[in-house]
């Protein structure tokens, strides 16, 4: 991937330098002329350009850095999501013909952002599933400093001490239990290990103080760290190579492909499960994806689905 990626950076400098001398000679590269919408491009030329001040340039290192990180983040929680949403729909037939209904209410096969995000049900589907089968069951944040965190609920420790603060030491590693508390009966009540779109009807009070960077939930974690593309991964309906053009504060209001597969996928196709629900098991490795074990024994990332057109 590095090769690859040193190649890559080393024409599209080429390529960028080239363009720019051909249409305006003696004049370097300035952030107006960044026109492409690729990553690398648009990275390079913001390196480039010659009204950004030195502290704000990336290194050739630091760029190639970024590429693997849109490419495993934005492609595999994507994917992993449309799947668990399709998991999903596949077993509750009287979900996935609701949201059919309203997918077929839309006059066009494209439609906007704005038109998906109008979709009262669609964002509903879309939020469950991102609740009830985040794609990263949890994360990990190591402390760069002593601290003492807070916590709401005071709590006994294993010493029998009743504690309202949690003491972490420089280097500690803290687990971020996104699963867990995207499931949690106290948040989300007492159906809260059901897949049921339609509790984003009225969101529990207690769900309001979750600290997520979207839809009262940490699939998405918070904060300056939060996922950078996480408005890509649930709304827009864009290529890839455009979502990988765009820096931070331009990610931030794209959340994703999600929807604009399942609006493609549920108007035109039905979906069935075609092995027993218990037969599909969950397997995490940085990103939990479904599981389903062959003949020899040996559990394989799959989703069996018996899929028909759909007619009207």
């Amino acid at each position: 991937m590095r090769r690859i990626g040193l190649r890559l950076i080393a024409e599209k400098k080429a390529a960028i330098v080239a363009e720019t001398a051909a249409t305006e000679k003696g004049r370097g590269v300035e952030r107006k002329d960044i026109t492409e919408r690729d990553l690398l491009t648009l990275l390079i030329r913001a390196n480039m350009a010659t009204d950004i001040p030195e502290s704000q340039r990336l290194t050739d290192d630091e760029v190639l850095a970024q590429v693997p990180t849109f490419i495993v983040a934005g492609h595999e929680t994507t994917s992993t999501a449309t799947t668990w949403a399709l998991f999903a729909l596949a077993q509750r037939p009287h979900v996935q013909r609701k949201l059919r209904a309203e997918l077929l209410g839309v006059p066009t096969d494209g439609p906007t952002m704005d038109a998906l995000n109008a979709l009262p049900y669609l964002d509903a589907v879309v939020r469950e599933t991102f609740r009830h089968h985040a794609p990263v069951p949890m994360s990990l944040r190591e402390a760069v400093q002593d601290d003492v965190i807070p916590v709401g609920t005071p709590y006994t420790d294993k010493h029998g001490r009743v504690r309202e603060t949690v003491e972490v030491r420089r280097g500690d590693l803290v687990c971020l239990p996104i699963l867990a508390l995207n499931r949690r009966c106290d948040i989300w009540g007492d159906d809260a290990h059901e897949f049921r779109p339609e509790r984003w009807e009225d969101v529990p009070e207690a769900a309001a103080s979750v600290p997520g960077v979207w839809g009262n939930l940490l699939t998405f974690l918070g904060g300056p760290r939060a996922c950078i593309g996480y408005r890509f991964s649930v709304v827009e309906c864009v290529p890839a190579a455009v979502f990988l053009s765009l820096p931070r504060q331009v990610c931030s209001e794209l959340l994703g492909r999600t929807k604009a597969l399942l609006f493609a996928l549920v108007r035109a196709f039905e979906f069935e499960l075609a092995v027993p629900a218990e037969d599909v098991k969950k397997q995490s490795r940085i990103v939990t994806r479904p599981v389903v074990t062959g003949p020899d024994g040996r559990a394989k990332a799959s989703l069996p689905l018996i899929i028909r057109p759909y007619r009207a």
